[in-house]
């Protein structure tokens, strides 16, 4: 019987330069520690019945799950029987790249059921793992098509290698985008408004702007490009640790890239509000990420903040109704968990299979990553990931 294994891969944050993106100017996309997790299992003979435990069936339900069957009668392994199990803690339509995460899970996982890839290991030279992460990329974009139609590809590529990228649109072909293997990992608080968007709605209201005051719009979506670059000029040599001037320099042009996205009309109250809070506690500088008009905030973290402080403000958003989540910018892509087994000692499980019933029993976002989480040492241990070289920049 071929052993329990879990594949898992992060969401994304835009950090800097939301709808400018649009107009061809630079934007910076960054894996972000809020994962999705797929455990696959040895199917038993007498269980012939798939399952999909919706409370209700929600268009991305469905294709979801035509991305799985394309990908699954693409690559599926014949022999034996397995049980795909999904859970994540991303949340769903947000603009936080669930969908490609959900996908570069899949890809990965029938990739190596096939033996078309070898597993993440330390001694794995870059090319080889370059290789490998392209490899799940392009079949992770294929099941991608199938839930939107006209991805970018911007987001199944953070989600495969992690860290972040540079991306900005072509008239003439497909999108340019460069791998920042250099992107600092950074503490970041994300607060999820829980109110609706519509991304067509909010570019659609920066196309009608444009339209109506032309060089002003203009002037605005330039200075916003050049936030980017100005962002990208500092990861190949900035130290961001500590008290750094690197730091506090980020944090500003991520509170000017809010003013202007403001001023495109593009904010919400609810956004207002998480900018209001964070101020007043003084823990950080604040942006919405993504098309904006609800969705979620992203908050840099100042450094030296204390906990106490830290939770004060989440008692205070969870009051309100925000969703509040601690993550990490820049974090590990795709990567495997094989076997799935718990390996901390002092757990008193050590060696013990993490089965499907275990996995779906999980409570919310806190009981996933205690029980596998990725990038919490003392919940649990053994994930291997693909790495890339590292670039220039």
């Amino acid at each position: 019987m071929a052993p329990t294994f879990m594949v898992s891969a992060p969401g994304k944050a835009i950090v800097f330069d939301e709808h400018a993106a649009v107009y061809g100017k630079p934007a910076i996309a960054a894996a972000i520690s809020l994962r999705s997790y797929l455990l696959v299992a040895t199917l038993s003979k007498s269980r012939r019945r798939v399952e999909a435990p919706y409370r209700e069936a929600a268009k991305i339900h469905i294709k979801s799950a035509t991305a799985f069957l394309y990908l699954f009668l693409s690559l599926g392994s014949k022999s034996p029987r397995f049980i795909y199990t999904l859970r994540s803690t991303i949340p769903i339509g947000a603009g936080l790249g669930s969908s490609a995460s959900v996908c570069i899970c899949l890809s990965a996982a029938l990739l190596l059921q096939i033996r078309a890839l070898s597993g993440p290991h330390p001694d794995q030279p870059p090319k080889e793992a370059e290789i490998q992460i392209e490899h799940i990329n392009r079949w992770a974009f294929v099941g991608e098509l199938c839930i939107h139609g006209d991805p970018s590809g911007v987001d199944n590529t953070v989600a495969a290698g992690g860290k972040a990228v540079l991306f900005q649109r072509n008239a003439s072909g497909p999108p340019s985008v460069i791998r920042l293997t250099k992107f600092p990992k950074l503490p970041l608080l994300l607060v999820d408004t829980q109110q609706p968007r519509s991304t067509a709605i909010q570019v659609e209201k920066v196309k009608t702007l444009k339209t109506n005051h032309p060089e002003i719009t203009e002037m605005i979506l330039d200075g916003i490009g050049k936030i980017a670059t100005s962002a990208l000029e500092l990861i190949p040599w900035a130290d961001f640790s500590g008290n750094s001037d690197a730091l506090g320099h980020w944090g500003t042009l991520i509170s000017m890239n809010h003013g202007f996205l403001v001023s495109l009309g593009v904010s919400h109250p609810r956004l207002e509000r998480i900018r209001e809070l964070v101020d007043y506690a003084n823990i950080g500088w604040t942006k919405l990420t993504g098309a904006g008009g609800g969705g979620c905030a992203i908050t840099l973290f100042r450094p030296d903040i204390e906990e106490q402080t830290i939770e004060e403000l989440e008692r205070k958003f969870a009051a309100e109704g925000f969703q509040i989540y601690e993550t990490i910018l820049g974090a590990d892509g795709v990567g495997v968990l094989w076997p799935a087994v718990f390996r901390n000692s002092t757990d008193g499980k050590a060696g013990e299979e993490i089965d499907q019933k275990m996995f779906e029993n999980a409570d919310g976002v806190q009981g996933i990553n205690q029980l596998v989480g990725v990038g919490v040492q003392e919940y649990r241990e053994g994930w291997e990931f693909w790495t890339r070289d590292v670039s220039p920049i």
